[in-house]
């Protein structure tokens, strides 16, 4: 009897020292909240599991949104035993003792879900180590990852789970679980917690679709308040507190992960998309999310070269003065400069044709043969090179009228006709489209036509 009641306050204490997002944690898809594109009814997600029919699958989705949740639930709800795996914490060894207890588990009739959070830091052979035994119905796997499986898991075991995107909560549904843990934890209940309807909302807001997070900023806001009262009961989280609260938060943003990637995409596509208000919000979201100014400095040089070319090539000059700021004045003057760039290369005519054509040659020159140098264009320093040929024929073009050789070719013979770069009709590449027109003309007029 003694052993039962030492267990219970055991349990007790050990429930009252959870974080609140642990405390909470909904065990049943009814009490699940969000991702309603697959989990609402009449989704292929929750018909399998409703109908009990487990299946290998990756959650993928940003912190927060409860992956690790929704495989506890899986597993509950199927009647599975659920094996849990850290893949930061763990190792091959691990994943054999999981295999030999999911082989114990189905030897008495009974199925074994092995979940593995943070799937995408296991290596090529740790992922491998699970292939034979969801191909022969061991266990059934399931991998979380807030990175993309298409980069980040092995193809292998990609083509065996299917994946299931997971979206970030909006900030009603962050909003109903705030509401849902202050009206049934038991923790706030003692405490008497209520929270202005719009601290409610600014938390949620905050949070940016991350419920760890908001529940987190709760109880940041339950501490001040219990600061600042006289007594740790009936607790009242007003705005002002809400906001004490919110005083160091940083947005969400990993330089490493999916949320760097697609913001550096948003503002490399509202450039090409020649939009100055997008790409400059896309900019500061990365500045405020704590990315390295330098390196978005580095892209934007890239993005003058790869979106304006030779429209306006002033767009690269101002690229590099911009990163050449950056590195020696350092903030805020640096982001400013790179700020100046952004918006002009935003602005400034647009073209692809040198990104376009030097991808092309670079196609050209691994998909053929490699041709010598044709003898005309030969460096001839010595006469013994001169007297096998080396620069036979070759025009000087500053010796011909305007200074080109019309009807001189520089490619090798296999190649003769080949042209790849084309000057779009917008910018300074209407006049080099016009001039390359112009020396073609010459060509076709000249009765020196190389390799006729």
């Amino acid at each position: 009897m003694s052993s039962d009641l030492f267990s219970q306050e055991e349990q007790s204490s050990r429930l009252r020292f959870q974080p609140l997002a642990a405390r909470c944690r909904p065990t049943t898809l009814d009490g699940y909240i969000g991702q309603q594109h697959l989990l609402g009814a009449g989704k292929p997600l929750r018909k399998a599991i409703e109908a009990n029919q487990l299946h290998s699958m990756l959650l993928w989705g940003p912190p927060g949104v409860g992956k690790t949740t929704l495989a506890r639930i899986i597993g509950q709800s199927c009647n599975a035993e659920v094996i849990e795996i850290s893949a930061v914490m763990s190792g091959v060894k691990d994943i054999r003792a999981a295999v030999e207890q999911a082989k114990l588990h189905l030897s008495q009739g009974r199925r074994t879900l092995v979940f593995v959070d943070e799937v995408h830091r296991f290596n090529k052979t740790q992922q491998d180590a699970f292939l034979p035994y969801v191909e022969d119905g061991t266990l059934v796997f399931i991998g979380a990852t807030t990175e993309n499986p298409s980069f980040e898991v092995n193809n292998a075991l990609l083509s065996r789970a299917r994946v299931y995107k997971l979206q970030s909560l909006t900030d009603e549904d962050i909003e109903q679980l705030l509401k849902q843990a202050l009206a049934t934890d038991n923790e706030l209940l003692s405490l008497n917690v209520s929270v202005e309807a719009e601290a409610l909302s600014l938390l949620a807001a905050t949070a940016m679709g991350d419920a760890r997070r908001a529940y987190n900023l709760l109880e940041v806001s339950i501490q001040i308040a219990q600061a600042d009262a006289n007594s740790d009961r009936d607790l009242f989280i007003d705005l002002p507190t809400a906001e004490q609260a919110l005083a160091n938060e940083t947005k969400r943003f990993d330089k490493q992960g999916d949320a760097f990637y697609d913001q550096i995409s948003a503002l490399h596509k509202s450039v090409r998309g020649s939009s100055v208000d997008g790409a400059l919000y896309w900019f500061c979201r990365m500045l405020d999310g704590g990315c390295d100014p330098l390196y978005i400095a580095r892209r934007v040089v890239r993005m003058a070269s790869e979106e304006v070319g030779n429209a306006d090539p002033r767009a690269l000059e101002v690229s590099l003065n911009a990163w050449q700021v950056q590195e020696r004045l350092g903030s805020p003057e640096g982001e400013l400069a790179v700020a100046q760039a952004i918006c002009y290369i935003a602005a400034a005519p647009k073209s692809n044709a040198v990104y376009t054509a030097y991808n092309k040659m670079r196609a050209i020159v691994t998909e053929t043969k490699d041709y010598e140098v044709p003898m005309h264009i030969r460096n001839a320093p010595t006469d013994l090179m001169k007297d096998h040929g080396f620069g036979d024929g070759y025009r000087y073009a500053h010796d011909e009228p305007n200074a080109y050789a019309a009807g001189e070719n520089y490619l090798p013979e296999g190649l003769k006709d080949l042209k790849v770069y084309q000057p779009v009709d917008r910018g300074l590449e209407k006049k080099i489209s016009e001039k390359l027109e112009w020396l073609q003309q010459l060509d076709e007029q000249s009765d020196q036509k190389r390799y006729d």
